[in-house]
């Protein structure tokens, strides 16, 4: 019997836009925060465990970033166990992911790019080298999306059941029929029911031999295909405790009392060729049965959120200021604008130099002051980009840290932008956020905005963070 748990890892980022440092939260205690918290409940023991050279999985590049910092040892140990497996097989069990969290069909097609080529440049990065498969942010997909993730060179990713209707009776992984003369795209759809049981039924987990014998007696359960579990990873040990202990039995010892034999999505691909039609339905995603209205508007999934599509439209109206500015000043410096936004990541981490990147991009001869530029514009979009974490228009309150983050990205973008250029940013713009208020206490976006601006003013004027 073949199965495959992937585990989908990632916080919403919790440093403060401005300051870079993560307040005190409440609720973490005895730790300073959340991230801290499931890292000791989750992260650090799944890593000691093995469990991660095991799994399919995902990191998100945000949550990685911070890892690398607060806990180079776990991070080493994620990395060694996924290079153990590309190493053996000459396919890794890690996947990337869309690196700001953004809901991709939501995004402008460049936007969706960035977003794709930023996830697979961090991946390598701490890898070592470059991913099979791509984590969608809420596994959200549209056709557009699907084009971009094989144009960029991947070969696959997981989507909910619902998100396809196979041409066939027969169970996946799926190929998705792609235009533009496109070869199709695989895509691995969870298994719902197990997938159910895992993320959403305590009990069901609370013994690994029960839950492995419940597989034989389920009538729905073809035993002869891969079936995928997919789960929030934060899920094995920090949302249900000791469930890192129970992941640790099924995949080992447990597993292997049962006659299951795991597997992985890109060692299946070796050994098996996908061979049935899917249609995607479009756009949709694994949390949200409508599409992906829970991310733009007011949708059966957050009821009374109608602060979310005044917020959408207004952010939207900043991000086309700010890239609209970025094309315009960086044209003067180098050809391409945009394919040097493509290689941020690459620069923020040291991989290649701004300046090489602009060579390559229509300009050979920077000086001090177009590389200075460059930075702050850059610097800028990645904000930009920031401001679409999906986090932001998750929940049903406006009154919550995330929404205000996205704001305070915003904030932040648009700072680099004038300190940059010297354009100031049409009131009329900022003012379309007076419209986006908390109904239970009255917070508007516009007051975020402003107060925030006031803070990079104050915080950042004569210490522009550089990149690294």
């Amino acid at each position: 019997m073949p199965l495959c748990v992937h585990g989908h890892f990632y916080q919403p980022p919790r440093e403060d836009p401005i300051s870079n440092y993560i307040p005190d939260e409440r609720g973490a205690e005895p730790f300073r925060n959340w991230n801290e918290k499931i890292l000791a409940e989750c992260y650090e023991p799944n890593a000691r465990m093995g469990n991660f050279g095991m799994i399919s999985f995902n990191v998100g590049p945000t949550l990685f970033d911070w890892m690398w910092k607060a806990a180079p040892g776990v991070v080493e140990s994620i990395v060694e166990q996924e290079r153990a497996n590309y190493l053996k097989f000459g396919v890794g069990n890690g996947m990337a992911q869309g690196y700001t969290h953004s809901i991709l069909p939501l995004l402008p097609l460049r936007d969706k790019v960035a977003s794709v080529r930023w996830g697979i440049d961090d991946f390598t990065f701490r890898f070592g080298h470059k991913p099979q498969g791509i984590w969608l942010p809420e596994t959200a997909a549209d056709m557009e999306t699907l084009c971009v993730l094989q144009d960029c060179g991947l070969q696959f990713t997981i989507l909910a059941p619902w998100q396809v209707r196979p041409l066939e009776p027969k169970p996946g992984p799926y190929l998705v029929e792609l235009p533009g003369g496109r070869n199709p795209f695989i895509v691995f759809p969870y298994n719902r029911g197990l997938s159910t049981k895992v993320s959403f039924l305590p009990k069901a987990t609370e013994n690994g031999d029960v839950f492995l014998s419940s597989l034989y007696a389920d009538p729905e359960m073809d035993l002869r295909q891969f079936n995928l579990i997919a789960s929030d990873g934060e899920l094995y040990g920090h949302h249900q405790k000791f469930r890192d202990h129970f992941l640790r039995y099924l995949l080992g010892e447990g597993g292997e009392k049962h006659g299951v034999s795991w597997s992985l999505p890109g060692l299946w691909l070796l050994e098996h060729k996908v061979e049935t039609l899917a249609q995607l339905n479009e756009p949709s995603s694994w949390s949200c049965m409508h599409g992906v209205e829970r991310w733009r508007a007011e949708c059966g999934c957050t009821p009374g959120a109608r602060w979310k599509a005044p917020f959408f439209h207004a952010m939207h109206q900043i991000a086309d200021w700010l890239e609209t500015v970025y094309e315009a000043h960086a044209a003067e410096i180098v050809a391409d604008p945009w394919a040097v936004r493509n290689e941020f990541i690459n620069i923020k981490h040291g991989q290649r130099k701004l300046e090489e990147v602009c060579a390559e991009c229509g300009c050979s001869d920077l000086d001090a002051q177009e590389v200075a530029k460059m930075r702050l514009l850059l610097q800028a979009q990645y904000e930009c980009q920031r401001m679409f974490t999906s986090c932001g228009w998750f929940f049903e309150e406006f009154h919550r840290i995330e929404p205000q983050n996205n704001i305070a990205y915003a904030a932040k973008a648009i700072w680099l932008t004038q300190k940059a250029t010297g354009e100031q940013i049409d009131p009329e713009i900022i003012s379309e956020l007076s419209k986006v208020r908390s109904e239970k206490t009255g917070l508007r976006a516009d007051t975020v905005l402003a107060q925030t601006l006031i803070r990079a003013e104050n915080e950042q004027n004569g210490s522009v963070q550089q990149l690294e």
